[in-house]
C-alpha cells in the first residue's frame, strides 16, 4: 500500500471509527467539568489505537463480560471488529439517557499512534454519572480492544458528589479477545493492515477472553512486506503479550465545578468528520 493509499484508507477508517461521537447530557443542574485523556504508551512501532469511546454513568452500563458472547451486550462487536464507534453510541444513550460520552479522536486522523495523547472536556452531573466507562480497538487485529467489564471499576464521584478522578495505566495482559472474528491476521480481513470494509472478517462465534496476542511474524515484523501489502509500517513493538506491556493511560481530572445550566438531552455536543476534525481541547506529544 503505498502513502497515498496508506491516507486513503486512514480516511476510510476514521469515517468508520468515529461518525458517531458525544451525545446527550443531563438536564439542568450541578455540573463538574472534566477532561478526558488517552495516551498511547506502546513503544516505538507498537500497535495503533481506535478513537476511544468514554462514558460516564449511574454505574450500570455493562459493555462485556467474560466469557459471553459480544452478541448480548448491543453495540461493542463493531468497535472491536472495525473501530466504529456509532453503534456503542446509539447503545449507550438508549440505555442511559441522563448518561454522558464522547468518542476521543487524536489530533489528526486517526489512528492514535504510539506516544501521542488526546483529550476532550465535557461536562457531567456527579449525582447521575458517577462512573466512568471507556473502549478501544488495539490495531493491528481481527477484534483485540480494551474496556473495562465491571461498570463499577472506576468511581469518579462518591455518593456525595465529591470528585475522585482517575489515572490508571492499561497493560498488554489486559487486551482482549473480542471473539467474534477469527485471528487470522491476513490484510484483507484485518483493520489497518488492508482491510476495505467493516465486518469482513470469518464469523468465530465466539466468546470475550484474554488475547493470545499478534501471531503472524509479518505483523510483528519481517522482510515480507507483500503479507502487508506494502504497509509501510512495521510493528515490531506491538506484542503486547511482553512483559510489562503498557498500552494505554486514561486520566480523568476536574477542571471546573461550578453550577451551572448543562444542555438538554439530545443536543450534539460535537460533530466527528472523517478527515479527524472535532472541536474538542486535544494536545498531540511526538514519539521520541
Amino acid at each position: 500500500m503505498n502513502k497515498f493509499a496508506l491516507g486513503s484508507h486512514r480516511v476510510a477508517l476514521a469515517a468508520a471509527m468515529a461518525l458517531g461521537t458525544v451525545t446527550t447530557m443531563a438536564t439542568a443542574a450541578s455540573a463538574a467539568t472534566l477532561r478526558v485523556t488517552i495516551e498511547n504508551l506502546a513503544p516505538i512501532n507498537g500497535g495503533f489505537l481506535t478513537p476511544a469511546w468514554v462514558g460516564f454513568h449511574d454505574g450500570t452500563f455493562d459493555l462485556y463480560d467474560r466469557g459471553e458472547s459480544l452478541d448480548d451486550f448491543n453495540g461493542l462487536e463493531s468497535l472491536v471488529e472495525d473501530g466504529d464507534t456509532s453503534q456503542l453510541t446509539d447503545a449507550f444513550a438508549a440505555d442511559n439517557p441522563d448518561g454522558v460520552q464522547a468518542t476521543l479522536l487524536s489530533d489528526g486522523p486517526p489512528p492514535l499512534e504510539p506516544g501521542e495523547l488526546t483529550s476532550f472536556t465535557l461536562d457531567v452531573d456527579p449525582a447521575t454519572n458517577q462512573y466512568f466507562s471507556y473502549a478501544s480497538m488495539v490495531i493491528p487485529s481481527n477484534d483485540a480492544f480494551i474496556a473495562n467489564g465491571n461498570p463499577l471499576a472506576h468511581e469518579i464521584f462518591d455518593d456525595a458528589g465529591n470528585f475522585l478522578g482517575a489515572d490508571f495505566i492499561v497493560l498488554g495482559s489486559e487486551v482482549l479477545d473480542g471473539g467474534t472474528e477469527v485471528n487470522d491476521e491476513l490484510p484483507f480481513s484485518t483493520a489497518f493492515l488492508g482491510q476495505q470494509a467493516p465486518d469482513t472478517g470469518i464469523d468465530e462465534n465466539g466468546v470475550v477472553t484474554e488475547h493470545p496476542g499478534l501471531t503472524v511474524g509479518t505483523i510483528l515484523g519481517t522482510t515480507d512486506s507483500s503479507a502487508l501489502n506494502g504497509l509501510p509500517l512495521n510493528f515490531t513493538g506491538a506484542d503486547f503479550t511482553a512483559p510489562g506491556y503498557q498500552v494505554a493511560r486514561f486520566r480523568v481530572e476536574l477542571v471546573d465545578n461550578q453550577v451551572e445550566d448543562v444542555p438538554e438531552p439530545g443536543i450534539i455536543l460535537g460533530l466527528v468528520a472523517a478527515g479527524g476534525l472535532v472541536a474538542a481541547n486535544r494536545k498531540r506529544k511526538q514519539t521520541a
